[in-house]
């Protein structure tokens, strides 16, 4: 059996350096003497104690699992940023991304609904398996067998031509690099009561970029630490059928595209 590869040492260099920090300046954030961090950096201390993992670990935002097991050099900007902000695939608990799921007794996954009622609560409770148990469950045919759908209420006109009060199903994004441009989605943000369905595109500096189907909705942009999850659109049912888009919808449009032209040439000038 191979033997695993610890990164340990070349992750505190490397964080280190990330932030401009000296070996002196790194040891007196941490309590430590300058010996003991270049020790430790240089893998002369075999085995660190707790104390040093823990104290690395909290100072810097990163898992102790993945300053050992990743090595952190090789990850992008963003998955960097993910990382500090909690959003962690190596280790579980506490304030971290970690999805909880319920399921029937024949240990299959449920697709939770989450109600209007519920979004609130869901800011909350999204990691809470008690809370994720009591919402509504159903088992929808022709759903692909790999993946964990949810089910989301939308409001409002923003991704029109799919009406406000449809009941939209999504799957679940555990890796938000994967995404192509302009995916659409539901995204639980975070500090606010509701979530929000956009076309959205995760770029390597660390933002979320958030655009709706309805031209008359500026897109914006947040940062990936303000994002909870990210639920991929799968299909969505509605009472109503879509409208055909109106002479002034289809005029809209095609100035906000005009204006995005003019601009990116202006920006191509400078």
């Amino acid at each position: 059996m191979e033997k695993p590869r610890n990164f340990f040492s070349g992750n505190l260099k490397f964080l280190r350096e990330r932030r401009s920090l000296t070996q002196q300046g790194l040891a007196e954030a941490l309590g430590l003497t300058r010996s003991k961090v270049n020790a430790l950096e240089s893998g002369q201390t075999k085995a660190p104690s707790p104390e040093d993992f823990l104290g690395i670990s909290g100072y810097f935002g990163i898992s102790i699992d993945s300053l050992i097991r990743v090595d952190l050099s090789k990850l992008g900007e963003l998955k960097l940023r993910e990382l500090e902000a909690g959003n962690d695939v190596y280790i579980r608990g506490g304030n971290l991304r970690v999805l909880a799921i319920s399921v029937d007794k024949g240990n299959n996954e449920h697709v939770e609904y989450v109600p209007i009622k519920a979004k609130a609560g869901y800011m909350a409770g999204y990691n809470d398996p008690e809370f994720i148990a009591s919402l509504p469950k159903f088992s929808l045919p022709n759903l692909p067998k790999q993946g964990t759908y949810r089910i989301f209420p939308i409001v409002g006109d923003s991704m029109l031509p799919i009406p406000g009060g449809s009941d939209v199903v999504t799957q679940y994004v555990e890796d938000w690099s994967s995404l192509k441009a302009d995916t659409p989605c539901i995204v639980i943000l975070s500090g606010q009561q509701d979530f929000v369905f956009k076309l959205v595109t995760v770029d390597p500096e660390g933002m979320v970029r958030l655009k709706s189907l309805n031209p008359l909705f500026e897109p914006y942009a947040v940062p990936a630490g303000e994002v909870l999850e990210i639920w991929k659109f799968h299909a969505y049912t509605s009472h109503q059928i879509p409208e055909p888009e109106t002479d002034l919808q289809q005029l809209i449009r095609a100035v906000k595209e005009m204006q995005r032209v003019v601009s990116g040439w202006k920006e191509g000038s400078i």
